[in-house]
């Protein structure tokens, strides 16, 4: 029995199936037959929801008597862009220089490739784990992230499964391999407001009310002063504008409507809730405040939407976990990781609610990037690094 202890040959594998979101694209039937021969007991759940693409999910479990485990990803990938642009093929998983080009090279195949691995040699090695390891694979992650992990840990859960720990395997490193565990991640929510005015001739703008003016008052409220100076274990809060809309081609025509889009990463400080009271506040104290035009009594005529579901912040504080990742990373590489909070969300989020989870993986320079690529020697210290720490971990 072959088992796949070679990650440089399970990532050709993953990366070789065109698995962009929501498409499975033969990356989770592959996985699958890596993991058969090792004993893991497999499902293939699909979830759907109206007005979203149905989406194919994996969950795989080695069970044992003991703790469990949880390794966590994600098999989509993003859309390759200019595919002429690439070295070479984006799915095609070749190597040049001692490195391997392909989408999903290492975000985040890569990680899973290298799991896979890891829990190969110590099977292999006749050292099995234990407890339980399993793997919670989605095709959502890169997309609307509606029918991928939130919906795979709700089925899970309903059939009794419980965990102990998670990593998700995520590149978290900015520079080598060993630099940053991620033990939390800042908050995040999404917002539109529109400002509603009146049309009329740029020429008599006594009879109009022009919503640019008071959307620029509105987003300049957002900005100033700041949220925060930050905490102990996070970045300060930031917001920002990513697109201000009017959709008027006349430029002798005074606009009805003006919307713009916000992003707000909060930390600690707050919770999903009381950030969007304090900008609800902040859009209406100056919605009173600012006029449209000088000596205009009307207040500022404004909506707010806020956009899907917020991600909440939140912070990892598990010594066994964060404590047995760092030393199996400083066994391997001789680095001690710093412990971040910074960066995006992730599948993290939704993971926090049944267990202590960290996130590690390869380094994410050329992620989402044209050339996406991984060198050959940092998937093997990655499988190395998580093999210590399945046998760290489970003692």
């Amino acid at each position: 029995m072959t088992l796949p202890t070679d990650p440089a040959e399970n990532l050709a594998q993953l990366i070789r199936c065109p698995s962009v979101t929501p498409a499975e694209g033969g990356a989770l039937s592959a996985l699958e037959v890596m993991l058969q021969p090792m004993g893991f007991a497999i499902d293939r759940p699909t979830f759907s929801e109206d007005g979203t693409p149905d989406v194919e999910n994996l969950y795989a479990r080695l069970s044992g008597n003991g703790p469990h485990l949880m390794f966590a990803g994600h098999t989509d990938v993003v859309p390759v862009g200019d595919e002429a642009a690439w070295t070479l093929p984006p799915f095609g998983a070749e190597i040049r220089n001692g490195e391997m080009y392909g989408r999903g090279a290492v975000d985040m195949k890569g990680g899973i490739a290298c799991f896979v691995a890891a829990v190969a040699r110590v099977v292999a090695a006749g050292r099995a784990p234990r407890g339980s390891v399993s793997l919670l694979i989605t095709g959502d992650e890169e997309g609307p992230s509606i029918n991928g992990t939130t919906k795979l840990l709700d089925w899970a859960a309903a059939r009794g499964e419980t965990w102990d720990a998670a990593i998700v395997g995520e590149p978290t490193n900015p520079d080598s391999l060993g630099d940053m565990i991620k033990i939390g991640r800042r908050g995040s929510l999404s917002g539109i407001i529109t400002v509603n005015g009146r049309q009329g001739h740029v020429a008599y703008p006594h009879l109009a009310d022009n919503p640019v003016r008071g959307l620029m008052s509105l987003v300049d409220a957002l900005l100033v002063p700041v949220f925060d100076k930050g905490t102990k274990d996070f970045q300060p809060t930031n917001l920002e504008v990513t697109t201000i809309d009017v959709g008027n081609p006349a430029s002798n025509v005074i606009p009805a409507r003006a919307t713009a889009v916000f992003n707000i990463r909060f930390n600690d400080t707050w919770t999903a809730e009381t950030v969007q009271a304090e900008i609800h506040n902040r859009l209406d104290r100056a919605a009173g405040r600012r006029k449209y035009r000088a000596g205009r009594k009307q207040r500022i005529d404004f909506e707010l939407v806020w956009r899907d579901r917020p991600s909440h912040v939140f912070l990892t504080r598990d010594d066994k976990l964060v404590g047995t990742l760092s030393a199996s990373i400083g066994a391997v590489t001789g680095r001690t990781p710093a412990l971040s909070t910074s960066g995006g969300t992730s599948d993290a989020r939704f993971i926090k609610d049944f267990c202590p989870v960290v996130e590690f993986g390869l380094v994410g320079k050329t992620m989402h990037m044209v050339d996406e690529r991984v060198a050959l020697s940092d998937l093997e210290t990655l499988t190395q690094i998580y093999e210590r720490f399945l046998q760290d971990w489970f003692g």
